[in-house]
């Protein structure tokens, strides 16, 4: 099921990814100086379009991911902390189960014993 959504998702990124390239075919030319687009040292010439679109989008999604990212940072952390302490009560209640299965007696008899137990006498 995952993996048709996935699919799914895919097929509609493509349609519109696909028509919007072939739509914006012409060449741009890229000026990275706002207060004199005619600097030939941060112009790049003869670029097309959707090159720079699809660029964009990628910085875009990657500054965006790096953000959620480390907005998420305590989240990871408290997640950390609770599996370390989820690996302490695991490993301790496996060392009781084991003290208990030693201190068992031979017959079979299952239960606990210890102060509050009764015995038959």
């Amino acid at each position: 099921m995952t993996s048709f959504i996935k699919n799914v998702i895919l097929f509609t990124v493509a349609v519109v990814l696909i028509p919007l390239s072939v739509a914006n075919r012409h060449t741009v030319s890229l000026s990275l100086n706002p207060f004199d687009p005619q600097d030939p040292r941060l112009t790049i010439p003869d670029i097309p379009l959707f090159w720079v679109i699809f660029a964009s989008l990628g910085v875009g999604i990657v500054v965006g991911g790096i953000a959620v990212w480390a907005r998420q940072g305590r989240w990871r952390k408290e997640a950390r902390s609770k599996r370390r302490e989820a690996a302490k009560w695991h490993k301790e209640a496996d060392q009781l189960r084991e003290m208990q299965t030693t201190s068992q007696p031979a017959g079979g008899v299952k239960g606990l014993t210890g102060p509050g137990s009764r015995t038959a006498a």
